[in-house]
């Protein structure tokens, strides 16, 4: 699979724990950790219906303005938005993370 970052705030938040971007530097560090390991669970799945298993996550494909990406709960105040595609046989061949979004604000 193929995981790719949207933002390169993302992925130094992923690779370091921290990062410098004005966006997320005040995310609580448990948010953080947690950030970390769900994006570690949606490189672990082969198929998005995997993360159906994984209740957790709450996944969910959005609707509206939001169309075409997904989302899944970081806690219940923090989401992890982002697309992915499959190949024909519905295995997961693309991941891009988009942001960290906090819900209702």
């Amino acid at each position: 699979m193929n995981i790719e970052f949207e933002d390169k705030a993302l992925e130094e938040l992923y690779l370091n724990g921290f990062t410098s971007s004005r966006h997320y530097k005040r995310l609580p560090q448990d948010i953080v950790k947690r950030y970390v390991k769900v994006v570690n669970y949606l490189r672990s799945v082969r198929r998005i219906e995997d993360l159906f298993l994984i209740n957790s996550l709450h996944y969910e494909k959005k609707k509206g303005n939001l169309k075409n990406v997904e989302a899944v709960w970081i806690n219940d105040q923090y989401r992890l938005i982002f697309s992915s595609s499959s190949n024909c046989h519905g295995i997961v061949v693309n991941v891009l993370f988009i942001e960290i979004s906090k819900h209702y604000e």
